[in-house]
């Protein structure tokens, strides 16, 4: 009997440390800093997309070829490796789009990660694209701001604690339910900030390349983060 318990307790410890971590992140390096991201469990078609493009290596050395102060910085076309300072960027990818996965509780705060893709008159699915994502930075909005915006363009009414944090933290309400999101920036977010302060040409191409690195956060280096988010969650409700 004893053996049998031994038996049980092991297997179940082996087991736990084979389990996988109950979210995914991701390392985004620029000479700008970098920045970790949680993939969101609820949009699984652009999650497992996305792991299994920086898993191959897909975006190490592609630029962040779009950026738009106090709106977003995007990234991900593999056409932009070695592009010549001249060259319009922006419709690279593999051979393929994504269903969208929207869900009414991701929405586009400051630091999101979200999939760029065609316009609606040659998308009316609005698929995403099977490469190119964004960074939102976005602003902060009043609530006039956000009155107009859903009467004007949304036609719908953005829940009261979603216009809270476009009041305080800032974000893309307009992209709301038409892009679908499927990550959030956890650290870092001062990346963003810099390199959407970068001065651009007229396509909004950096003038200066801003080269990636992508990576997949290993399981211990997940278990150190989350510690590290719980512990920064609690000295918040501390403080507050």
């Amino acid at each position: 009997m004893k053996k049998i318990l031994l038996f049980l307790c092991t297997f179940s410890i082996l087991s736990a440390f084979a389990a996988k971590p109950k979210n995914q992140y991701v390392r985004i390096k620029t000479e700008f800093g970098e920045c970790i991201i949680k993939l969101y469990n609820q949009t699984p078609l652009h999650r497992d997309n996305f792991l299994k493009l920086v898993k191959s290596g897909y975006y190490n050395g592609v630029l962040f070829h779009r950026v738009i102060n106090n709106f977003m910085i995007q990234g991900g076309d593999p056409d932009s490796k070695n592009a010549k300072p001249d060259s319009l960027l922006g419709e690279g990818g593999p051979k393929y789009t994504i269903p969208a996965e929207f869900n009414d509780s991701l929405f586009h705060k400051k630091g999101i990660l979200g999939a760029a893709r065609e316009g609606d008159d040659v998308n009316p699915a609005k698929a995403s694209s099977g490469s190119q994502f964004y960074l939102v930075q976005g602003k902060v909005f009043t609530d006039q701001q956000l009155d107009n915006l859903e009467e004007k363009r949304l036609k719908f009414k953005i829940p009261q604690w979603q216009r809270e944090i476009y009041k305080t933290i800032g974000g893309t309400p307009h992209l709301d339910r038409n892009y679908t999101v499927y990550g959030e920036i956890v650290m870092g977010l001062d990346m963003v900030d810099k390199i959407a302060a970068l001065p651009t040409n007229k396509n909004d191409r950096p003038k200066q390349d801003v080269k990636m690195e992508v990576t997949v956060l290993k399981k211990r280096e997940v278990k150190k983060l989350e510690k590290q988010l719980l512990q920064g969650g609690l000295k918040d409700k501390m403080v507050m």
